[in-house]
């Protein structure tokens, strides 16, 4: 797959180094945008206040499956429903938002883990598949929590996994599984 990644920090760098080990073909865009006309699927891995100028600065993204990596640590556009939502006022394709609530700085640390560690999405139809082969690509195990209406409740989730890391686990894994499945 061809995969356009706006943003080179730790999220956008690291899973761009993920799928390229993977075997996708990744094309980087950093503050200076570019073209995603060759892409299948495009990830957005900006700071929140930097969605409407990254996105403006990106060429070819009608139509793409775009998955949303941003977070509201720099704050939000309180217009919109989530991060996602906004990321969808600039694209025609199908939106997912995922990879927000994994932490950047372990994703070298995945691969050694006993069973993949889990990643949660919210998809919209068109979307999901896409999002789902991706994060299995990066090493983790997809958990839906539904459409795109779900995507806030990830962002806001956030803060739950923000309290875990600084009550004394640090940074972590996390899998949702059935019984029997661990």
């Amino acid at each position: 797959m061809k995969i356009t990644v706006i943003g080179r920090g730790n999220v956008g760098g690291g899973l761009a180094r993920r799928w390229e080990r993977a075997g996708h073909t990744v094309t980087e865009l950093g503050r200076e945008g570019g073209d995603a006309s060759d892409a299948d699927a495009v990830l957005v891995a900006v700071p929140s206040t930097a969605i409407g100028d990254a996105l403006g600065k990106v060429s070819g993204l009608e139509g793409k499956v775009v998955i949303d990596a941003t977070n509201a640590f720099t704050g939000r556009n309180e217009e919109f429903e989530s991060l996602a939502h906004e990321i969808k006022s600039h694209v025609s394709g199908p939106v997912a938002k995922s990879f927000n609530c994994n932490f950047a700085a372990i994703y070298d640390e995945i691969d050694s883990q006993r069973v993949p560690p889990g990643s949660l999405y919210a998809a919209e139809d068109g979307a999901a598949d896409v999002t789902e082969q991706l994060i299995r690509d990066a090493g983790y195990e997809p958990v839906s929590v539904g459409g795109l209406g779900s995507a806030r409740m990830l962002e806001d989730h956030l803060g739950l996994m923000m309290a875990i890391s600084e009550g004394g686990l640090g940074r972590f894994f996390y899998r949702d599984a059935k019984p029997g499945e661990l």
